[in-house]
Formats: C-alpha cells, structure tokens, sequence
C-alpha cells in the first residue's frame, strides 16, 4: 500500500518489534508519558502550521499541491501558512505528530486509533482520502490456489500492520483463525525475497511489492483489499484541540486538497502532467503510479467522500479496526476492555468509551466543501 523506498511498514515494523519486547505490543504505553506532557489541552490560535506526510499513492497529491502553489494559494486566502514536510519514515512522522512536533499528519485509521488515539491525544480525521481497493494481497506459490488452501501455512508479512488486519479479515471469511497459520514476521524490503525463497508459500503484501510477487510464475492472488471495501482508509489528521482553536487551517487543507484532486482527475493534459509529477516524486513512472491509483478508490470529490463519512459503513468498519487492534494489544496494556478509547462520528454516533473519546470523524469542513463554502 504505502511506496517501498520511503515506507509505511518498513519502519514500523521495526518500531512494532521493539514496543513488542517492551511493553507488551502496546504503541500507545511508551508514548503516553511523553504525549501528555507534550499536548496541551487546549491549543491557542496561531498563524503558522506544520503537516507531515510520506510517500504512498494516495497521499503524493498533498506534494504536488505544495509544488503547484494550491496550498499556499489557500493559506495565503485564510492568512495563515503551512510547512509541508516529508518525513521518509511513516510511523515516526505519527509519533512526532503525536508528540506534538506537527499540527496535521496523514495515517490510517488503524494507525490514527492504535498511536495518538491509543496514545491519549484527541486527533481528528480531517479529510478521508481514499481506501486500499487491491493494493494489499495474499499471495501463494502454486497455480489455482484458493484462500482455503492458506490452513497450516507459514505466512510472510509485517506483523501488526494493516497486512496483518487483512489476513486476519480473510481468515475470518474463510471461516478459518490465526491459530490455523503462522504469521513470520517480515519487512516490506524482504518481502519479494522471502517469497522467493524455497521454504516459503504465502505472503501478504502492498503494492509496488504485490506487484513484483505476482509476476512469479505458478503463483495465485487468493484475497485482496477490494474484498473489504473501506477499512484500510487513508487520512489527513488534525489534531483537534488545534483545528478548533484554528479552523482556518482545516479550510485551508480541505480547500487545497479538493482543488488537487479536480486537476489529478480532470482527465487532460494537466492532469497526465500533474499525475507524472506525482509519479516522478513517488519513485516510478507514470505507469508505475496509474497502477497503484488503479486500486486505490480515491474520494474524488466531497460529495462521495461526506457520503462515507456520514454513513453506518463507517461505523461498521473501524469496529471490525478496533476489535483487531484491541485483540492483538494495540490500545495499551491499560485498555481493559475494546470500548477503552472512544471514536466519535458525525451526527452525535460513537464506539466506545463517550468519556475518553480521542479519535473523530469530522464531516463539517467536507459539507463545506461540497457545498462551495470555502
């Protein structure tokens, strides 16, 4: 899902590896001490922000929205500025947010519920950017094979990450448990060689990797991401007490993002030009980049993306996210019982504890978006 050369798991695998060893498989343990000193409860109006991102399909609009001007353009219309920085190494950008070094940063919403949120800081899901549509697959070795044939086998991926839920995900389908197989946890960069290797019969992966694996003669794409639409979605995260003191700043990033996406999917010149900048940013060629945006359901425009944000699918699906997380130990040692951190959605819907909710779905700003109110 996320580029290979500036990773999404590839760190975070060695990050998961290490909280594994330290404090039970908790994220959310270590950080606690440091995040609640670090963010204030109330934050202060400002006029100078800072954004984090890092290199995935979904998210390379954010650069060429800074390379294009569109988001000073928007900045400069609410009087504020934003720093957009590239932080090469995915979790560590979401521990410095969490630590209060950005104001915004982009995450899943398994990562934005198991670090800040897990982590007791209230962050709120600005903008919901798009969802793995079959940029994540279970692959094994041999023609024909079918999900079912994945019992008793050992399978390659990086343990606790999204690859991880959608394993789990099709397990449960396939009406079998974690216990019918072992997980052998791997890095992104090893993974086309580990599937290589003569021992080894399954991975579960992300593009571009996915793609490399496939090509392997005798092999079979036996579950992908497109079989559970929507929950591996991809976020812009605010935290909340700084976009309600400054909501200037969530209109200028929703702004700026809704103007990049009329050029990437205007379907002209401009948009083969931007789309080749973005590719060229990314590490791949135009090519390259239209086959991972081919499996990736961007939310094109405000009008689908306040559609899911408003509707029972949402609600739906980050329950499937927070029963994974909190069984595998994800919401800290001190989370008790599933509902230990509250998730708020539009239209006064929650999961959780109401008393500690720390992770939000904000549609306000999309609505004036949709509605030309920016």
């Amino acid at each position: 899902m996320r580029y290979r050369s500036n990773s999404y798991r590839s760190p975070l695998v060695n990050r998961l590896q290490l909280l594994a060893k330290k404090a039970g498989r908790s994220l959310s343990l270590l950080l606690l001490g440091a995040v609640l000193i670090a963010q204030p409860v109330y934050a202060a109006e400002k006029t100078s922000f800072k954004v984090a991102w890092s290199i995935y399909v979904g998210w390379m609009p954010w650069d060429y929205a800074n390379q294009s001007g569109i988001l000073k353009k928007w900045a400069d219309k609410y009087g504020i500025k934003i720093q957009l920085t590239q932080v090469n190494d995915y979790v560590e950008s979401i521990n410095q947010y969490t630590a209060g070094g950005f104001d915004a940063c982009v995450m899943t919403n398994m990562d934005m519920l198991t670090i800040p949120a897990a982590g007791g800081v209230d962050s709120t899901a600005l903008i919901m950017g798009d969802f793995s549509n079959g940029n994540d697959g279970i692959v094994l070795k041999g023609k024909g094979k079918k999900l079912s044939d994945i019992k008793g086998q050992k399978i390659n991926l990086v343990e606790l990450s999204v690859s991880h839920y959608l394993m789990a995900r099709a397990l449960e389908s396939a009406g079998l448990h974690e216990r019918d197989i072992k997980v052998v946890n791997t890095s992104d960069a090893d993974i086309v060689g580990a599937f290589a290797a003569a021992d080894s019969t399954a991975v579960v992966t992300w593009k571009p990797q996915l793609s490399e694996i496939l090509k392997t003669p005798n092999s079979s794409l036996v579950f992908d991401s497109s079989k559970i639409p929507g929950e591996i979605m991809d976020l812009m995260v605010v935290n909340t007490a700084t976009l309600k003191a400054n909501p200037k700043l969530g209109k200028a990033l929703v702004g700026a993002w809704y103007e990049t996406m009329g050029v990437m999917f205007k379907g002209d010149a401009t948009t083969k030009s931007a789309r080749t900048i973005m590719a060229k940013a990314s590490g791949t060629d135009l090519a390259g980049f239209e086959s991972q945006l081919a499996t990736t359901k961007m939310y094109t425009t405000a009008n689908d993306a306040l559609a899911f944000i408003n509707s029972d699918s949402l609600i739906k699906n980050m329950d499937l996210v927070r029963k994974f997380s909190f069984a595998h130990g994800l919401l800290g040692e001190g989370a008790k019982t599933v509902d230990a951190v509250g998730i708020e959605f539009p239209n006064g819907k929650s999961l959780g504890n109401t008393k500690n909710v720390k992770m939000r779905f904000d549609n306000s700003y999309t609505q004036l978006a949709m509605d030309g109110k920016l």
